[in-house]
Parts: C-alpha cells; structure tokens; sequence
C-alpha cells in the first residue's frame, strides 16, 4: 500500500527546540502494523492521502531522521498513530506511566 507523504494542516512548525521541555519524559513507542492502523485500498496504485497534525518531538526509531507526525482518525484511519513520513512506519505512543499518549 504505498503512501502519499501526510500533508500538514497545523500551525506552522517552531524549531523542535523552542518547543522542548526539557522535563517532559519521551514517550515510549510502539510499531504497529501499517495495514491494521489504515485502511487498504483497493487500487495499490493510489497513494493514501493522510492528514497530519504537527511534527512531534519524538524522532522515528527506525530511521532517525525526522520527528514523527500525528495522524488522527479519519476516514482511512482506524488507529490515532505517530507516522514517519520517510520510513512509512507507524507508532502508537505511551507515557512512561503506561497511559496512553494518543487518546482523549
């Protein structure tokens, strides 16, 4: 299932930085399956249109390059998950407590 690069509807990025603090602990991720999180579609030949909502502090585990996007539910989406656009990976997050990270 190939996967369109998520585009953003937040407010524009801050240097990751300014938007630290530096008490907060990092949240411990977990991979989870791409097909069980989005929908698959039915013609592989499309790309999966995501919407984003910000880039997170956290740094995706397998490549380390970018910070991880929040993609909410939508209509594809089953699974609120932190994306990595470079490595189409995705993550569920929990607070070092055990609570989840993701819910409302």
């Amino acid at each position: 299932m190939p996967f369109h690069p998520p585009e953003s509807r937040a407010v524009p990025d801050l240097p990751c930085a300014s938007r630290r603090d530096e008490n907060v602990a990092p949240l411990i991720l977990t991979e989870l399956n791409p097909l069980l999180v989005v929908d698959s579609m039915t013609d592989d030949s499309q790309p999966l249109d995501l919407i984003t909502f910000g880039t997170l502090r956290e740094l995706c585990p397998k490549c380390q390059r970018h910070g991880l996007n929040l993609v909410l539910r939508q209509s594809s989406v089953r699974i609120a998950h932190l994306f990595c656009a470079d490595c189409a990976s995705c993550y569920d997050a929990q607070y070092p407590d055990g609570a989840p990270a993701l819910c409302i």
